[in-house]
């Protein structure tokens, strides 16, 4: 491989966000110069992916060795696959660490987490005005180490300062929109998200409109298209200037460019299954506890449906 060559690394390219930032960086400007291996479950995938010109590796998070040693041969890693595989998320460190040990090298670590990191317990029954915002990271070290995702996160940050990685940590929000690109078209990347069509799923269970509480709790929100455009607007920020790009404790960036309540999903929803005949009523109802535990296998809310903060 030339120097003029980058290597990168990116996991879950089959997913929602990660197909879409795969197909991003095929059509990159640079994607000439671009040597992309991709870590995939299924061999059938990994064989469509090398028509793409990816180096597809078969096998699974995991697999520690085997991504470990994988992110020891990239300059840029894009990790799009499991916010909370922490085991995971130590081989990747493991390898960058290898990587400036053995090479002399920087990498890049671009990791996805989610919004889901300032949920609450409000569950569905009130609302908030804090804001969060991604330039304030001390803000952001005031959450609770046991926040949703933030185990993995703060691990992240303690490797950049230790100093062998640059880190830099996408939340994404609730992501919508459904996806049309190659990839999808190849049978590839899932070209839907998982938020609202689990709680379409459930409503579908009840034949009737569901929400957790009130459902008066905040979530951000962002179109597929924009979170994947981050990811790259991201990655040409560091590129082209390193030293003004914020990472580590201050390499936390917020996908999001709108809000919605809970209610006015449900809401929506309820309306489609009037005009559908499924329903009569378009006003959703409160999911019972029984009802939490049969369609999302959970006692109480889904993090996806609890309190948020705003975040900027």
């Amino acid at each position: 491989m030339s120097e003029s060559h980058t290597s990168i690394f990116i996991t879950g390219v089959t997913g929602y966000i990660g197909g879409s930032v795969l197909h991003r960086l095929l059509q990159h400007p640079s994607a000439k110069t671009f040597d992309i291996t991709a870590l995939v479950r299924s061999s059938e995938k990994a064989k469509k992916l090398e028509s793409f010109g990816v180096k597809a590796i078969v096998g699974s998070l995991d697999d520690y060795d085997l991504v470990e040693e994988l992110t020891s041969q990239a300059h840029v890693i894009f990790d799009t696959a499991d916010a909370d595989n922490l085991e995971a998320i130590r081989a990747i460190l493991h390898g960058t660490r290898k990587r400036h040990a053995t090479v002399g090298d920087l990498p890049i670590y671009i990791h996805t987490s989610g919004t889901g990191e300032l949920t609450d317990d409000a569950r569905g029954n009130k609302t908030t005005d804090v804001i969060y915002d991604d330039l304030n990271p001390d803000q952001i070290e005031s959450l609770p180490d046991t926040a949703f995702h933030r185990n993995v996160d703060l691990e992240i940050v303690a490797a950049d300062k230790v100093g062998y990685v640059k880190t830099y940590i996408i939340l994404p929000s609730t992501i919508y929109g459904i996806v049309s690109n190659p990839l999808v078209e190849a049978g590839i990347q899932n070209p839907q998200s998982i938020q609202i069509p689990m709680l379409i799923k459930a409503s579908l269970g009840r034949k009737q409109a569901g929400m957790v509480g009130k459902g008066v709790a905040l979530w951000p929100d962002v179109s597929n298209d924009d979170v994947a455009d981050l990811y790259i607007v991201l990655y040409d920020a560091i590129v082209a200037n390193p030293d003004k790009v914020g990472h580590g404790r201050e390499g936390y960036y917020f996908g999001e460019n709108g809000e919605h309540t809970w209610y006015s999903i449900s809401r929506a929803i309820g309306e489609a299954f009037v005009d559908l005949g499924i329903s009569t009523d378009p006003e959703p109802t409160s999911l019972t506890d029984d009802e939490l535990i049969k369609y999302f296998r959970l006692s109480g809310a889904s993090p996806i449906f609890l309190q948020v903060r705003r975040s900027i």
